[in-house]
């Protein structure tokens, strides 16, 4: 057992060191305001404060944030400490910074509770945050910080015990439109037929060749081949809209679809983009979802990375979603939060933790190709990078797929190839 002192034992504190030993180390702690109980104990202790104890404390600096109980702009100046970016710079400790605190505000997205500008989809524009304009966000760095810290306290205390996290990867799939033709009725075909022209429509309506989209027999082949688990999640608007495109949720073919792929791995919500305007849709997609599947769904993952804090989190824990896979970013890959690990969810308006897991992720398709506009081969070279990167921090890789960026459209040729060759590095 550690013990922690600190001058406030806030839920800031309470939260982050929780994340960080119990969660990423492995180590049980307990927190303490008494100063001279802290001096007096002589097992393993750890001085996160500004005061002097002059024993054998492993000392942290403490920059202030985590005392706070309001949100407001912070005056942040990023520096190199062993290698890494770091700010909330301290005079206190081997690590030089505030680790606690700088991880705090990361995770938490607290600039995001700020004033700031949109993007062309009224999301959180990237290239207002830190990690942009500071050129860390391809990196996990929370990850590689608490590396740092886990080596600070091993050598300072020799017989401390720190259980290291092991890499892990995990597919997930965006099924936004599960077919290009099939199953969308007389009047939409024949709509494309006028407006795109296709050549390919109508031998899929024959049945004399493959709808494009239609990737999930080599996904079934390629999971069970790999052993993985994959996680698909569902776009199941009830009403079509500039953005929510989906075939209709109550059709027999989605329904046999979200059956099938719930047995090949587990299900999740893709709540529509009308959802954000009206809450009360995502529990009704989501017994769609359960009716259809026969599971429980206790996962979601929002249409076009669309969401703010901290509204839309409250409005999933309402719909009593437990997990959410939208911690990244629907214009740019890499980590939103600065982490490959996954953490529950910190609302700042209400100064609580919950219950939401979150789950971030560093790739997605849709952004390498029309975001990035990046040829195969430099997406190949990103996947690559982004494993390389999560093997190293001991983090958790999640990537997105979308069925039609693995099926046979000519947009999106060799893709599938380039995909199982991924795979085929990550199971090595």
């Amino acid at each position: 057992m550690i013990l922690i002192y600190c001058a406030q034992s806030t839920h800031r504190l309470q939260y982050i060191c929780k994340f960080v030993f119990e969660e990423q180390m492995g180590l049980r702690y307990s927190l303490t305001i008494d100063a001279k109980n802290f001096a007096k104990h002589d097992g393993q202790k750890i001085n996160y404060s500004n005061h002097n104890f002059e024993d054998h404390s492993f000392n942290i600096g403490a920059h202030g944030l985590l005392e706070e109980k309001k949100i407001t702009p912070q005056q942040i100046e990023c520096f190199t400490h062993q290698g890494l970016p770091a700010f909330f710079k301290t005079e206190t400790g081997p690590l030089g910074f505030d680790m606690l605190a700088a991880a705090f505000y990361l995770l938490t997205r607290y600039e995001e509770y700020l004033p700031f500008e949109k993007d062309e989809y009224g999301r959180y524009d990237h290239k207002q945050s830190l990690a942009f304009r500071e050129k860390f966000l391809q990196t996990p760095l929370i990850n590689f910080w608490l590396r740092n810290l886990r080596k600070e306290l091993e050598n300072h205390f020799s017989d401390l015990k720190i259980v290291t996290p092991e890499f892990s990867f995990q597919p997930t799939y965006d099924i936004d439109m599960a077919w290009a033709y099939k199953n969308k009725g007389i009047l939409r075909n024949l709509g494309g037929l006028f407006t795109s022209g296709s050549l390919d429509r109508l031998p899929v309506l024959m049945r004399l060749q493959k709808d494009p989209f239609d990737s999930y027999d080599y996904l079934k082949t390629l999971h069970e081949k790999n052993n993985l688990e994959p996680i698909y999640f569902f776009l199941l608007a009830q009403r079509r809209s500039v953005y929510d495109k989906n075939i209709s949720p109550y059709d027999y073919s989605m329904w046999q679809l979200m059956k099938r792929l719930n047995k090949e791995g587990t299900v999740g919500i893709h709540p529509s983009w009308r959802s954000n305007e009206q809450p009360s849709l995502i529990k009704k997609e989501r017994k769609v979802l359960e009716t259809a599947s026969k599971a429980t769904v206790e996962k979601s993952r929002q249409h076009y990375i669309n969401f703010s804090l901290p509204d839309t989190f409250e409005h999933l824990l309402l719909a009593d979603i437990k997990e959410d896979y939208s911690m990244g970013y629907g214009s740019i890959n890499g980590f939103r939060a600065s982490v490959a690990s996954s953490f529950n969810w910190y609302n700042l308006a209400t100064e609580k933790a919950t219950v939401l897991r979150l789950h971030p992720f560093c790739f997605m398709d849709a952004n390498s190709h029309y975001e990035q506009k990046q040829s195969l081969e430099e997406t190949a070279k990103e996947l690559t990078y982004y494993k390389n990167i999560c093997q190293e921090a001991n983090g958790n890789l999640i990537t997105i797929f979308h069925n039609n960026f693995l099926g046979t459209g000519d947009e999106f040729k060799g893709w599938s190839e380039m995909y199982s060759n991924f795979i085929a590095q990550v199971q090595k």
